[in-house]
C-alpha cells in the first residue's frame, strides 16, 4: 500500500483545514486554459462515453461498435484500447498553437471513467505506456507546457468509474448474441473492467449513472492510490475531479486526502506556501471553500467574489465526427463573460486518435490568437470591475446549456488592471457610439482607447457620469471589441 504523506504539511484532510486554501495569484491571472480530453475513447471518433455506451444494446455507439469492430463479447474495450496509437502526436506543435491562442495553463487527461491511465503507472497495467501508444502521454504534455512557461494540470475522472463501468457485465437481450456475456465478465481482465457487478442494471438509460460515486471502500482506496501516484509523478499545479471530492467529506475522505496531498506537496516545493489548485463541482458553501468551483458547460449567473472555472469543449469531449463546433465568436463571448465574473475558461480542443487536431479546431485557434493580439490586454492579469456585467442580456444557466446570447450594443463586460478599466462591447453599435453607464459620476477619465485602433473621442454626461465614445467606422476585430478607459 503506498504511503499517504498528506498529513505532512500545513493541510490536513478535513474541510476545516482545507478551507484555509488561498487561491494562488497565477490562477487569478490566468484566464484561459486548454484541455486535452483524449484517450482510447477517441479511436472510434464517435463521441463521449463511448466505453460505456458500446456495452448498452440499442445505443448509437453500440450499433456503431458492432458494425465497425464486432460484438462486445468478442471485441471489447480492451481491444479498442490497443488500437489507440497516437502516431502523429506532436505536443510541442500543439502547445505552440495553444500559447498563441492565449492559453496560460494546460490540463491533460490522466484518466477518464474507463479506468485507463494516460501515463506509465506502477499500479495499473492498463496505461498508455503499456497498451496502445507506448508513450507517457501526460509526461509529454507536461514537458511541452513547462517549456513554454504554462502551468500544468491533470484531470481525473476515476471517481465514478466503479459505477459507470458496470455495464460491461451485461449481455444483449435480443438478436444473434442474446444472452452472450460481454467481455467485461472475463476474470482475466477484471483489473480493467472492475469487480462491479452489483452496479449493473439491465436497460438503464445511457445518460444515467447511479450512484455516481460508489460506497465500495475498496474502490475508495484504489482511487486514492492512483491519484496519489499522479500527484507524485507530475506535481500538477491543478487537479480536476469530475464531480464533488470523492467520496464525500465523511468516512475515509479520499478526495480530501488527495487535495491535502496536492496542497502539501506544492507547499513543500514553494517555501511552505501552496501554489496548487484543486477544482471540483460541489457548490455547497462548505465544500467549495477547499479549492475552486468548476462549472461544467455552464456558468455563474453573476460576479463571484472568489475565483471559479468553467470547463467546456469546442464540440464533444472526445472526438466525434458528428459534432457541431462552437464558432470563434461564441468562444470569445464565453471567455469575456466568464472573465468579467471572476472566472476562467478551460477549453477542450478535441484530438483525433492519431494525436492531431482537425482544420476546424486550427481555424478556431487562429481566430482566437488574432483576437488575443487585439484584446488580450483586458483579459490576462485582470480583475473584475464593479459588478462585471452591464446591459440587459446574459447567459442562460440551465444544466449544460451553452446557447449563444443575442447580445445588444448596450451589453458590456468589465475588467480592470490598475488604473485601466476595460469595457468589452458585446455587440458593435450600428450608430458607432458606445454609452457606458457603469463608471458613475465620481470617475474621472483621462483617455479612452479602442484596442487595436487607438485613441477615440469621448465625453461624460452628468449628473450620471455616463461615458459616451465615438467609434470608428470599422471595428478592429470581427468579434467582441474592447475600450481601454484610463481613470484617475
Amino acid at each position: 500500500m503506498p504511503q499517504r504523506p498528506e498529513t505532512t504539511g500545513p493541510f490536513l484532510p478535513s474541510v476545516e483545514s482545507l478551507s484555509t486554501f488561498e487561491c494562488p495569484e497565477w490562477f487569478r491571472d490566468a484566464k484561459l486554459g486548454i484541455w486535452s480530453h483524449w484517450g482510447p475513447q477517441s479511436v472510434p471518433r464517435y463521441g463521449d462515453w463511448y466505453a460505456r455506451n458500446m456495452y448498452i444494446e440499442g445505443s448509437d455507439q453500440y450499433r456503431y461498435h458492432v458494425r465497425t469492430y464486432g460484438h462486445p463479447s468478442t471485441f471489447g474495450y480492451k481491444d479498442l484500447g490497443a488500437l489507440w496509437k497516437a502516431e502523429r502526436f506532436d505536443p510541442d506543435e500543439l502547445m505552440d498553437l495553444y500559447v498563441r491562442a492565449g492559453a496560460r495553463y494546460f490540463v491533460a487527461l490522466a484518466s477518464h471513467h474507463d479506468n485507463f491511465l494516460n501515463y506509465p503507472s506502477q499500479l495499473h497495467r492498463w496505461n498508455s505506456a503499456a497498451v496502445g501508444p507506448g508513450k507517457d502521454v501526460v509526461g509529454l504534455w507536461r514537458q511541452a507546457a513547462h517549456a513554454r512557461g504554462l502551468r500544468f494540470g491533470l484531470s481525473e475522472h476515476l471517481g465514478a468509474a466503479f459505477s459507470w463501468w458496470s455495464v460491461n457485465k451485461g449481455a444483449d437481450a435480443t438478436g444473434p448474441y442474446a444472452g452472450v456475456p460481454y467481455d467485461g465478465t472475463d476474470p482475466a481482465f477484471e483489473d480493467l473492467y472492475l469487480a462491479n457487478d452489483e452496479h449493473f442494471v439491465p436497460g438503464r438509460r445511457t445518460d444515467l449513472v447511479a450512484p455516481w460515486y460508489t460506497a465500495n471502500p475498496g474502490w475508495h482506496r484504489r482511487w486514492l492510490d492512483l491519484v496519489t501516484e499522479m500527484i507524485d509523478l507530475y506535481e500538477p499545479d491543478l487537479l480536476y475531479s469530475d464531480g464533488a471530492p470523492p467520496f464525500g467529506v465523511h468516512g475515509m475522505q479520499a478526495g480530501l486526502r488527495a487535495a491535502a496531498h496536492l496542497y502539501n506537496t506544492s507547499a513543500a516545493r514553494n517555501g511552505g506556501r501552496n501554489q496548487a489548485v484543486y477544482t471540483q463541482k460541489d457548490r455547497s458553501s462548505e465544500v467549495r471553500r477547499i479549492g475552486v468551483l468548476d462549472v461544467e458547460r455552464s456558468q455563474e449567473p453573476a460576479l463571484s467574489p472568489v475565483p471559479w472555472q468553467t470547463d467546456t469543449c469546442l464540440g464533444g469531449w472526445f472526438y466525434d465526427v458528428r459534432a457541431v463546433y462552437k464558432s470563434p465568436a461564441h468562444v470569445v463571448e464565453l471567455l469575456v463573460d466568464v472573465v468579467a465574473k471572476n472566472g476562467r475558461l478551460l477549453l477542450n480542443v478535441p484530438q483525433l486518435p492519431d494525436g492531431t487536431i482537425d482544420e476546424e479546431c486550427r481555424h478556431l485557434l487562429k481566430e482566437l490568437a488574432g483576437w488575443m493580439e487585439v484584446c488580450g490586454e483586458g483579459i490576462h492579469g485582470s480583475r473584475p470591475f464593479g459588478p462585471g456585467v452591464e446591459g440587459p442580456s446574459g447567459v442562460v444557466v440551465d444544466g449544460f446549456r451553452e446557447d449563444r446570447v443575442a447580445w445588444t450594443d448596450a451589453d458590456y463586460r468589465h475588467t480592470r488592471r490598475e488604473n485601466t478599466v476595460y469595457a468589452f462591447q458585446m455587440a458593435w453599435p450600428q450608430d458607432r457610439r458606445s454609452i457606458i453607464r457603469s463608471l458613475g459620476p465620481q470617475t474621472r477619465i483621462s483617455s479612452v482607447r479602442l484596442l487595436g485602433a487607438g485613441p477615440v473621442e469621448h465625453h461624460q454626461i452628468y449628473p450620471g457620469g455616463e461615458l459616451v465614445v465615438d467609434l470608428p467606422e470599422h471595428p478592429p476585430t470581427p468579434y467582441v471589441n474592447c475600450l481601454a478607459i484610463e481613470v484617475r
